[in-house]
């Protein structure tokens, strides 16, 4: 027992000056106890620490970039308003004729009808009906409008009726730019359409969907999503409005890997999101042989407001965006489902430290390297005295060396 009892101690001591020799040994990042340690250290770049957990994987979803974030609203714009500049058609009919436009000879039939050449709304906002005046049109909708010439004429009309048609969409415009095929300024149609409809009339995307992101801007408000979600997410698929623009780009996302990965390099997604767990696959997984499986970290940079949904006191960062390093521990089994629900970002870092039995062991092999430095010499020279006394003598004991570490054995001469 007292010899378990000294192994013990050794071993204890062993681990000791190999967890405080670490900072001697090379290593491809900061050990697992740094990290914890790293955000109380003045001498650090201030960040937070935060165990992944279904809270914190579900507050993170809700924040992932989506049009439906920003605009919520999903009811249907309002019917569309002419504006200064918009070219317009009117039809006006009469029931019968003798009236006001159709000559009294001409027969009695229903549907008679002329046409007033297209006219732009004025820039009072009005257009001009014969008999009729001028008729405000701005900030009008079609069927408003229609009326207004009705009400106007039907004092000196028979039964009139007004058809309002628009030849040219001067104000009511969509601006789509872009990578897509055919970037410009759009007419919005008088039925509501999404946003996926009016990219498909500006050509659609130029690149492929999984590189390539939306940027919506609506009354000086803005919202990022990848293509993808408005294609598998239908809630991001939402209405358009007259003045909306529509920005386009590629903007390929990728995340980098460092330590006890397979692979160490910068990965794209290769799809328009991923997850964590897809993340450290496509990396080749943890490296069996070096990996504290419980040392997995996560290197984002995230708003005030989301860093204080998961908890974070944010009043002891400066600037918008909070360094936070995620962890997740994947010696608990269930661990692995949760990483299915935790979604990457663009330019996300993950970074796995090693094992202490890993550190431990680059101690102990640097401790070995020094020993058979300190010996090497000793035994050159143990040996170079033996062969001196072969030569000189023919008598001379032989000293075997059978190791660093062996004690030297003398064999008399015969």
């Amino acid at each position: 027992m007292r010899g378990v009892g000294i192994l013990l101690n050794i071993t204890l001591l062993v681990s000791h000056l190999a967890v405080s020799g670490c900072a001697l040994m090379p290593a491809s990042g900061p050990a697992s106890w740094d990290v914890w340690a790293g955000q109380h250290d003045p001498k650090n770049i201030p960040y937070a620490f935060v165990r992944i957990t279904p809270k914190v994987a579900d507050v993170l979803g809700k924040a992932a970039p989506r049009l439906v974030g920003e605009f919520p609203d999903r009811s249907r714009p309002k019917d569309l308003v002419f504006g200064i500049g918009d070219l317009l058609g009117v039809t006006i009919f009469e029931a019968s004729s003798g009236g006001l436009f159709i000559p009294a000879e001409g027969s009695v039939r229903p549907g008679n009808f002329i046409t007033i050449p297209a006219q732009a709304v004025d820039v009072n906002g009005d257009i001009s009906i014969p008999y009729g005046g001028a008729i405000r049109a701005r900030g009008r909708t079609q069927v408003e409008l229609q009326q207004a010439i009705v009400d106007a004429l039907k004092n000196r009309a028979i039964e009139p009726q007004a058809i309002v048609s628009v030849v040219e969409q001067r104000t009511s415009l969509i601006s789509v730019l872009g990578d897509v095929l055919r970037a410009g300024r759009i007419p919005a149609q008088l039925t509501p359409e999404r946003i996926l409809d009016t990219i498909t009339r500006a050509g659609g995307t130029a690149g492929p969907g999984p590189d390539e992101w939306i940027m919506l801007e609506r009354n000086g408000r803005r919202a990022l999503s990848p293509f993808g979600a408005l294609v598998y997410e239908p809630a991001n698929n939402v209405y358009i409005h007259p003045n909306d623009i529509i920005y386009v780009y590629r903007e390929p996302q990728t995340y980098l890997t460092f330590g006890a990965l397979g692979q160490q390099q910068q990965i794209p997604f290769g799809a328009w999101r991923i997850t964590l767990a897809e993340a450290v696959a496509k990396a080749g997984g943890l490296q069996d042989a070096a990996a504290d499986p419980a040392s997995v970290f996560l290197y984002r940079g995230e708003t005030r407001d989301v860093a204080e949904a998961i908890g974070i006191d944010a009043s002891k960062f400066q600037g918008p965006i909070i360094p936070v390093i995620y962890n997740i521990n994947f010696r608990n089994p269930g661990s692995y489902f949760l990483a299915t629900t935790f979604e990457m970002r663009n330019k996300d870092v993950i970074y796995v430290s090693n094992s202490v039995s890993v550190e431990a062991s680059k101690f102990l092999n640097y401790v070995r390297l020094v020993n058979a430095t300190v010996n090497d010499p000793i035994s050159t020279a143990i040996n170079a005295y033996t062969l001196k006394n072969i030569i000189q003598t023919g008598t001379a004991n032989t000293a075997i060396i059978t190791g660093a570490t062996t004690p030297i054995i003398n064999v008399p001469a015969p």
